[in-house]
């Protein structure tokens, strides 16, 4: 997630009026809360507004590139019909554990495949078996200096009118800042460059959270 963009109070309001969050995305929500690496977690607006956009697009099949203790994937999974399939990619099973049961407890893992392994390894295996074209919407967030490579192969694996949403791409405001050159910040300000000069795609980019890209394949 970053840092959010708003100050606390207006933050801390809005996830007051999120109504359709459920009891186990809330707890889950908690747990992560006073995890080390707390600050991964999406917040519960970006997960109300995922589960809005898959439930609108009427996805099936959908994709996500790091997923961490699972709270991204209960918001897309949950907005799937039943026999969708979100599958889910990560390289960690100690943080997956801790999804995997919050997934089942929510009655969603038969909708999810967990697949731990490099996030690209697993991408170009389903471009490989032929599955371009058949996914509805991808969520992308992992180390941000493979965002580039996981956008070009989601892009392929879209269909026409599929949905690609990014996070953290302002950074906590780093990608506006000359100073900052770090391989993450630079990384983030170079894709935001080219999805908005893609004549592949339609793009948006939300201020929600630590910056929400949402990209339409054309």
């Amino acid at each position: 997630m970053g840092r959010p963009l708003l100050a606390e109070p207006i933050t801390d309001y809005v996830t007051s009026l999120i109504a359709t969050e459920t009891d186990v995305q809330r707890r889950l929500r908690d747990e992560t809360a006073k995890h080390p690496f707390a600050m991964m977690q999406i917040s519960a607006d970006q997960g109300t507004f995922l589960s809005l956009i898959v439930a609108a697009i009427k996805a099936t099949n959908a994709i996500e590139i790091g997923t961490f203790t699972g709270y991204s994937a209960l918001a897309i999974a949950r907005a799937l019909p039943k026999n969708g399939k979100l599958i889910c990619c990560d390289i960690s099973e100690e943080w997956t554990a801790i999804a995997q049961r919050y997934w089942k407890e929510a009655q969603l893992d038969k909708r999810i495949e967990l697949k731990i392994a490099p996030a690209l390894e697993t991408l170009e295996g389903l471009i490989g078996k032929g599955r371009d074209g058949t996914f509805d919407f991808a969520f992308i967030d992992a180390d941000k200096t493979g965002y580039d490579a996981y956008y070009e192969a989601c892009l392929k694996l879209l269909r026409p009118n599929g949905l690609i949403a990014i996070d953290n791409v302002l950074w906590s405001g780093a990608v506006a800042d000359a100073s900052r050159t770090d391989a993450d910040t630079e990384a983030l300000r170079a894709l935001n460059t080219k999805i908005s000069n893609d004549a592949r795609v339609d793009c948006s980019l939300l201020t929600i959270g630590d910056g929400l890209m949402l990209v339409r394949k054309r």
